[in-house]
């Protein structure tokens, strides 16, 4: 009798690998999942890079207006220039390994609850890097600092709103942020406040920030949801309130650049041109059966880098 010739599910047009479209459902699984976890992806300039470790940020600075007086000469203002510029990390990554007897024996799908678990761990790191410099920059404002603009652009600020702060200290704190951000000449829109968990829940009991005579559809007490407060979008994010200075291991670091103890942070107030991010390797997933060792090493990377574009739209309520 003549050998069965099998239709092999993983191959691609019925060639090559045999598990190369395997390969592909396991990839989307993680990319689903880092969508669904993290607050910040959307919220910075993302520059994609084809080569290289970093990427270059303009900064151009204000001129000045006067009155031509008839006759004089004109000869033009010094507009000054400036940049930013954001290194690629080093490439972050989640992984593990499935033994083959194991995932034979197992009663439910691996693969998936895995990748759930790996793209989890990508999202929360993502979001604690950006959260930290946000933090960091607000508080790093002496000569050369981290929170320092460039030409023509103002600080960040971190203001001191008390060790113990009333719901009513925060809101005013807010809307404190939002004429700093006006008189910066920061735009309306897109506005976020980033806070933690035990500072929204705080929020939405205020009745007045509910009050649908003091502000149209601005969430449900019932529901437990708040949409803005002095025209900052609320996100809330329990990866704010964090000490980014924790034993290694608990909170993954690049070389001390995500460092800060943000334990007594309240809310962040920013706009997505506050900080950038570059990316060398977006989101990658591989997956490689290995014989010697009798099973499946899965692997989720990225190589990205953060830094901080424009200081001055970013506002930190500390509790100090």
């Amino acid at each position: 009798m003549a050998n069965a010739v099998p239709s092999r599910l993983g191959q691609q047009l019925g060639a090559g690998d045999t598990r190369a479209l395997f390969l592909k459902v396991f990839s989307g699984e993680v990319l689903t999942v880092y969508d669904a976890n993290t607050v910040m992806k959307d919220k910075t300039r993302v520059r994609n890079l084809s080569s290289g470790k970093s990427a270059q940020f303009p900064a151009i600075g204000r001129t000045t207006a006067a009155y031509h007086v008839p006759g004089t000469e004109i000869n033009g203002n010094v507009i000054q220039s400036d940049e930013k510029v954001i290194t690629i990390d080093d490439v972050l990554l989640a992984s593990t390994f499935i033994s083959q007897i194991d995932e034979a024996m197992s009663q439910y799908e691996v693969r998936a609850e895995y990748a759930k678990r790996m793209g989890q761990a990508l999202a929360q790191t993502y979001d604690r890097n950006l959260l930290s410099l946000l933090v960091k920059a607000a508080r790093d404002t002496g000569a050369g600092g981290l929170g320092v603009g460039a030409v023509g652009q103002g600080n960040a600020v971190s203001q001191n709103i008390g060790a113990s702060p009333t719901v009513q200290q925060i809101v005013d704190a807010m809307y404190t942020a939002a004429r700093v951000f006006d008189d910066k000449f920061i735009p309306e829109s897109d506005r976020y406040a980033l806070v933690s968990p035990a500072t929204y829940w705080s929020l939405v009991t205020n009745d007045k920030l509910l009050n649908k005579f003091f502000q149209e559809n601005n969430g449900s007490y019932a529901d437990g949801t708040l949409y803005t407060i002095a025209g900052f979008k609320l996100i809330k994010t329990p990866n704010l309130s964090l000490d980014h200075t924790a034993a290694v291991g608990t909170f993954p670091d690049y070389a001390n650049k995500y460092a800060v103890n943000a334990s007594d942070t309240a809310f962040v107030c920013m706009t997505p041109e506050a900080l950038g991010t570059v990316k060398l390797m977006d989101l990658t997933s591989e997956m490689e059966y290995q014989m010697w060792r009798q099973g499946t090493l899965m692997i989720s990377k990225m190589a990205v880098g953060h830094g901080v574009l424009r200081p001055e739209a970013i506002y930190e309520g500390r509790r100090a």
